[in-house]
C-alpha cells in the first residue's frame, strides 16, 4: 500500500512539475515582447467618420457572406435539379428515400458538374487577378457576375423576363447586357421552376398508370381494404430500375442545361 501511495504522489509531483514548467515557458515568452494575438468585441463612441464607415462595411460584408450561399444557389442549376429529384421521390412513393442529405448532396455536385465551365470562367477572369492585385474589387465582381447572367439568360424564359423587367418600371432594355440583375435573378428562378414541374408531370405519368392498373385489380378482386400504394410501390421501384431511371434522368437533366 505503500508503495502504491508513494507511485501516486510521484505522478502528481510530475504532473505540477509539467504545470509550473508551462507556466514559466509562457512567463518567459512574455519576457521576451512575443505578442500573443487578441480578439476585442465591443463599442464605442467614435468622432471619427471613417471609423463608422468601416464598420458599416464589416456588418455589411458579415451579412452578405451569410445570404451568399443561398444567392448562389438561386443563380445556378441547383434549382431544378433539387425540385426534379423531390418530384421523383414524391412519384415513387418511398417517403424518406432516398433522404434529404443523399438528394441534396446529389444536387449539389451535380450543380458543380453543370456549372463547371461558368466557375471556371470566374476563377480565370475574377478570382484569380483580384488575389494577385492586379484587378479593382468593382471589376472582379463584374467579372465574376458576367458568366452567371450568361448562363441564365440561356435558361430564363423570355415571357418571365419581360415580367420582371416590366415590374421594376425601367425604360426597356435594347439588348441583354442593360437588364439589370435584380430582374434577371427572379426571372430565372420562375422560369426553372416551370422547367422542373414540367419534367415532374412527365416522370408521374408512368408511376400513375401502375397506380391505378393496380387499384382496378384490387378492387376487381374485391380486396378495397387492401391500400393500392402497398402493392404498387414494389412494381414502381422494380420499373424505375429495369429501364435504368438514375442514368436516364440524371443524363436528361444534365443535357436540358446545355
Amino acid at each position: 500500500m505503500t508503495d502504491v501511495w508513494t507511485g501516486k504522489k510521484w505522478k502528481w509531483l510530475g504532473v505540477a512539475c509539467g504545470g509550473a514548467a508551462l507556466l514559466a515557458g509562457a512567463g518567459a515568452a512574455h519576457a521576451q515582447g512575443i505578442a500573443l494575438p487578441t480578439v476585442n468585441l465591443g463599442f464605442k463612441s467614435t468622432d471619427n467618420p471613417n471609423e463608422v464607415v468601416n464598420t458599416v462595411k464589416i456588418i455589411l460584408m458579415l451579412t452578405v457572406l451569410t445570404l451568399a450561399p443561398a444567392i448562389l444557389i438561386m443563380m445556378t442549376s441547383f434549382t431544378r435539379l433539387i425540385v426534379v429529384l423531390s418530384f421523383l421521390r414524391q412519384a415513387l412513393g418511398t417517403q424518406q428515400m432516398p433522404p434529404n442529405q443523399v438528394l441534396v448532396g446529389l444536387a449539389l455536385f451535380l450543380t458543380f458538374f453543370v456549372m463547371g465551365p461558368a466557375f471556371q470562367e470566374i476563377n480565370t477572369n475574377a478570382v484569380r487577378p483580384y488575389l494577385a492585385g492586379t484587378m479593382a474589387q468593382e471589376k472582379a465582381l463584374e467579372n465574376a457576375l458576367s458568366p452567371l447572367r450568361k448562363f441564365m439568360f440561356a435558361q430564363t424564359r423570355d415571357a418571365d423576363l419581360a415580367l420582371f423587367v416590366k415590374l421594376s418600371k425601367i425604360e426597356k432594355p435594347k439588348n441583354l447586357s442593360e437588364v439589370p440583375t435584380m430582374a434577371l435573378v427572379p426571372a430565372f428562378v420562375i422560369s426553372e421552376l416551370k422547367t422542373a414541374f414540367q419534367i415532374g408531370f412527365i416522370i408521374y405519368l408512368p408511376f400513375l398508370v401502375i397506380d391505378m392498373v393496380i387499384a382496378a385489380v384490387l378492387m376487381a378482386m374485391g380486396m378495397m381494404m387492401l391500400p393500392p400504394v402497398v402493392i404498387s410501390l414494389p412494381f414502381k421501384i422494380m420499373l424505375f430500375v429495369l429501364v435504368d431511371g438514375w442514368t436516364l434522368l440524371i443524363g436528361s437533366m444534365v443535357q436540358s442545361f446545355g
